[in-house]
């Protein structure tokens, strides 16, 4: 059963393209290298998110294109949904492929933070094509709209891709909200039911995880699902790298947590965390 796109989200995105002004790119034709993915689906999305970047003048030139884009892209979300429930997801895919527009304007903010928030950030083109932040919550961005419309298979094997890309693990049920940047990425893991703010920026190694898990009532020991167990963490935060952050705690605004530390209970707002007595460095001379 083919799948075509008939909505008018391909209007929306023509006019959020037309819309980009500097320090977004507002040329057409700047022809970078090819990059490809094992996965369409990345590829897609990143054409329509930001066309310019990646060398998809047509979407720039013919709503239509963007139409056809989309109806490809929708393709291969329903066959993707389709084994896991046996049913028609077009409605599904029609809805989420209606949200994309709103959620470009979501990713040109994480652009925007990652852009202010990387001394070594030279541009915001360097940001969209370079950054694996960027490329994990965008595959998350999109991923949770499906999680939310109870397509969490699918949606997982999205993210997931992108963490075999990235190194960067970010369950599609989190939630997440505005100029989020994740700078270096590698081994930062954020667990399904972890909500963020606006404006918090995670370094390498960083772990909202759980702290402990509850079983089912059964013999098979069976860990028990859906209900709360990773942080909730606030607006203006900062996390360093290799921070873990774990259960069902709460980080408050206007928060720094440095480097290494281990946190199990509340973060009040206007406060950090630091390790306050690291190991003794030893030296020895070699012979």
């Amino acid at each position: 059963m083919g799948y075509e796109y008939t909505g008018d989200t391909h209007e929306a995105l023509g006019e959020s393209y037309a819309a980009d002004a500097d320090p977004f790119p507002t040329r057409s034709s700047m022809n970078f290298p090819q990059w490809d993915h094992r996965r369409a689906e990345m590829g897609l999305l990143r054409r329509l998110f930001f066309p310019r970047c990646w060398n998809a003048d047509e979407l720039l030139e013919d709503r239509s294109a963007i139409r056809d884009t989309l109806s490809d892209l929708g393709t291969i979300y329903c066959r993707g949904i389709r084994p896991y429930t046996g049913s028609d997801p077009s409605d599904t895919v029609d809805d989420v492929l209606d949200r994309l527009p709103e959620l470009r304007e979501t990713l040109k903010r994480d652009v925007e933070a990652a852009y202010k928030g990387d001394p070594a950030a030279k541009s915001y083109v360097e940001v969209i094509r370079s950054y694996p932040g960027l490329l994990a919550v965008t595959m998350q961005r999109v991923a949770h709209e499906l999680y939310e419309a109870s397509e969490p298979e699918y949606a997982r094997e999205l993210t997931e891709y992108a963490k075999t890309v990235t190194g960067i693990d970010i369950h599609p049920g989190a939630e997440i909200g505005e100029y989020f940047f994740i700078d270096h990425g590698t081994g930062v893991v954020i667990g399904e039911t972890a909500t963020i703010g606006d404006w918090v920026r995670l370094y390498q190694d960083v772990t909202l995880g759980a702290l402990h898990f509850e079983e089912e009532e059964d013999e098979a020991k069976t860990l028990k699902k859906g209900y709360k167990r990773h942080p909730d963490i606030g607006n203006n935060v900062v996390i360093g790298a290799g921070t873990k952050v774990l259960g069902p705690v709460t980080v408050g605004d206007h928060v720094s947590i440095g480097a290494n530390s281990w946190v199990t209970e509340d973060v009040p707002a206007h406060t950090s965390v630091f390790v306050s007595e690291h190991p003794k460095q030893e030296r020895k001379r070699s012979e």
